[in-house]
């Protein structure tokens, strides 16, 4: 099981340390460090104490690195599971409190309204933008991102833009890792419950599962495959669709946490013991992974470190914007681990 560790191996206290000593959100901190004025002054007590008791200090070095002026960065998240944003937030206002850097958090219909937030977004400042998915994916997000020129950074994207950049993993290489591992255990029959296939990581996923039976002398079937949409409602739905079937799969592998969540409880509603009667195993390693039983076997997703990559690479771009020079689009990949824990065992004999 992986070592849980309280904060970064060798650096100092952060901004997710100081919210955890002051009983506040990341982004509470992050105000009180940028001196806003919506903070109540009892608040803002009790976080400088904190800062103060903890020694946190925002990295002066990397504040200068933004060239002085202050830069406003926009964050648009529409769809994400509540533990994923959770996770992006606090990288993100971390690297953010570390440098010279509003930022601006805005919700956005995928289907209503995405690509007119991005655009107001813009003309009320904000220099560059950070795209987790599903709008990472979104070609009418994107249209005014390339058409005004703006620096963006997309999370977990497979679609190349010129001078755009992207932080992710091998989404494909991970979910390929996951079945082998199940087929390594025994099982013949491996339900996958997939997200949302509009979304290219999805479709990664897919390939990566599909290859892994092959390589495993499994054949993939349609009936095993059900479409999730990366929440646990759809979880719930395709749970129950799978171990519906005639034949049900003796293992069930979720494409996130919440998913795989769902069908834990799906499967506990009908009496099965998780692992005894079913294997289920889930993507991302958020908060949920561990807060429920049995604790997922899951493949650990970066969420923080991919989010603060993600600041970095958009300060770099901004400053060479500034500075009038070109700046590349860079694809940044960080590495994934598939993570044991309670909910995988042999199928039953």
């Amino acid at each position: 099981m992986k070592p849980k560790q309280s904060r970064r191996q060798g650096s100092g206290p952060t901004i997710a340390d100081v919210a955890r000593e002051a009983g506040v959100s990341p982004m509470t901190v992050s105000r009180v460090i940028n001196g806003e004025d919506n903070v109540r002054s009892r608040t803002r007590e009790i976080v400088n104490a904190a800062i103060k008791s903890l020694g946190y200090t925002p990295n002066s070095a990397a504040r200068s690195l933004a060239g002085g002026a202050q830069i406003k960065i926009g964050l648009m998240h529409s769809n994400l599971s509540a533990s994923y944003l959770s996770a992006f937030l606090i990288g993100a206002l971390e690297q953010t409190s570390r440098y010279n850097i509003q930022l601006v958090v805005e919700h956005c219909d995928v289907e209503l309204n995405a690509d007119s937030v991005a655009a107001h977004m813009l003309n009320g400042g904000v220099e560059a933008m950070l795209l987790p998915p599903p709008l990472s994916d979104l070609p009418a997000v994107l249209e005014v991102l390339e058409s005004s020129e703006t620096p963006a950074v997309l999370i977990a994207s497979e679609l190349p833009r010129n001078n755009i950049s992207v932080v992710k993993i091998d989404d494909y290489q991970a979910a390929y890792e996951m079945t082998r591992h199940i087929a390594s255990l025994g099982h013949r029959r491996i339900g996958f419950i997939t997200g949302d296939r509009g979304q290219q990581v999805s479709l990664r996923r897919l390939e990566g599962y599909r290859q892994a039976l092959k390589d495993s002398g499994l054949a993939p079937s349609a009936e095993l495959e059900v479409e999730g949409f990366f929440t646990y409602r759809s979880g719930l739905l395709g749970a129950e669709q799978l171990l519906d079937l005639e034949l049900p799969p003796t293992a069930i592998f979720a494409c996130n946490d919440e998913m795989a969540a769902a069908t834990i409880s799906v499967a506990q509603r009908r009496g099965l013991d998780i692992p005894k009667d079913l294997t289920v195993c889930g993507f991302d390693d958020t908060a949920l992974a561990t807060t429920i039983w049995p604790e997922l076997t899951t493949i650990h997703q970066p969420v923080v470190d991919m989010s603060r990559a993600a600041v970095d690479l958009l300060v770099k771009k901004v400053r060479a914007v500034r500075a009038g020079e070109a700046e590349q689009g860079q694809q940044v990949q960080l590495d994934f681990t598939l993570i044991r824990r309670r909910s995988d065992a042999p199928p039953k004999i």
